[in-house]
């Protein structure tokens, strides 16, 4: 990657026209149809479109909708997650009587109201190694809005092995990214970042937060990117990252280059252990080292002598904590800043949100030697959930 004034790339369209458009579809598109760059030869082209969004979520909730406002006549849902109330603040595709529903199907019924004349094809899966290169098949263009290493490395992947070019978007509290990959045109993924994040280095938007209206702009632009795309027209992102400060409210765009010595992409691989979803030290430091939540309620019921320790940020402890709880960051524990203020006197529990950070933490304190401390499978949602259903989650 390197700086400012970046290039811009024009590419010819990439879905041949329909036959035709209905008359219930030119009443339709008629204010597409008189732009001279979109008219009825662009118009053809979307209704021709097939478009796979990986997610219902987030980003997947604007583009859906936009997508099928704008008329592509066939989009894919990858989504295997049902709707939760704290969705809703972001994910607009989904109101409050789909709580508890599959997103996928939700996501299917609110594009039926925006626009009966697109198919929906429902993949309600978790993309893997095994299924990607078939679902992709079916697709001229995939999006991706995911929020986590794992999968944006597969779909990349997958796209490149598919001959596919994909439209990627980022979000995370009041930032975002957009770019178009294509690896027979331009750069993919991995040469904007070849190597994912070490494990808990970048929290993911369920624990650092989310500006909901964040992904109404970054989505629209992925909708944008995949418009100019499908149409050839205007100048797209490929080769180049667009990043947005909604604080500062500016936009700046940076050239992306492909890597000379990169390695070639070859096959699918497992993800989860190439991004480290959690780091082997915080696996073999949970290993017989894991409560249950019920268990932590039995050793306060029982009066047990110990120390719970929530290693969250200070903003997610205000929204919700376990009594009796005392806040220690993860990233004091990692730098050993931490350590002095731990008693040498009683066990050490750690909790976080849903105990990965806690994982991380824990294998910190055993090489510190506390040997017997213990975090809690699950963290503060699995509290919710099993002892203390009157806890507000996030």
């Amino acid at each position: 990657m390197s700086g400012d004034s970046a290039q811009a790339t024009t590419l010819p369209p990439l879905v041949e026209p329909a036959a035709e458009l209905t008359k219930e579809e030119v009443a339709r598109y008629s204010r597409h149809l008189i732009i001279p760059d979109v008219g009825m030869d662009g118009q053809k082209r979307l209704k021709n479109a097939k478009v796979l969004v990986i997610g219902a979520g987030g980003l997947g909730s604007p583009a859906l909708l936009y997508l099928a406002a704008a008329g592509v006549g066939t989009i894919g849902i990858v989504e295997f997650d049902a709707v939760d109330e704290s969705n809703l603040h972001r994910q607009v595709i989904h109101g409050q009587s789909d709580l508890g529903r599959p997103k996928a199907e939700s996501a299917r019924d609110s594009i039926a109201e925006i626009n009966p004349f697109v198919q929906v094809n429902l993949h309600q899966v978790h993309l893997s190694s095994d299924n990607a290169l078939g679902i992709f098949a079916d697709y001229d263009l995939i999006l991706d809005g995911t929020d986590n290493f794992a999968t944006r490395y597969l779909v990349n992947d997958a796209a490149v092995l598919s001959g596919k070019p994909y439209v990627w978007g980022s979000i995370f509290r009041f930032e975002g990214q957009v770019s178009v990959f294509w690896e027979e045109k331009g750069p993919n993924y991995r040469d904007l970042y070849p190597e994912p994040p070490p494990p808990g280095m970048v929290p993911s938007c369920a624990e650092g937060g989310v500006l909901g209206v964040l992904c109404a702009s970054i989505g629209s632009i992925m909708v944008t990117e995949a418009i100019k795309l499908i149409t050839g027209i205007g100048e797209t992102l490929l080769g180049r990252l667009m990043i947005y400060d909604a604080l500062e409210m500016s936009y700046r765009t940076v050239k992306i280059r492909k890597d000379p010595n990169a390695t070639k992409i070859t096959e699918l691989i497992d993800y989860d252990a190439f991004c480290g979803v959690v780091s082997d030290d915080a696996q073999q430091a949970a290993v017989n080292s894991t409560i249950t939540p019920r268990e932590l309620k039995e050793k306060f019921d029982r009066g047990d002598k110990f120390e719970l320790i929530d290693v969250r940020e200070p903003h997610e402890y205000e929204i919700v904590k376990i009594d009796g709880s005392t806040l220690i960051p993860k990233d004091r524990i990692l730098s050993g800043s931490a350590l002095a203020e731990l008693p040498q006197d009683r066990q050490i529990v750690l909790h976080c949100k849903s105990g990965g950070r806690s994982a991380e933490a824990l294998a910190a304190l055993h090489k510190a030697g506390f040997s017997d401390a213990v975090h809690v499978g699950g963290g503060v949602l699995g509290w919710a959930n099993e002892v203390d259903p009157s806890l507000p989650t996030y």
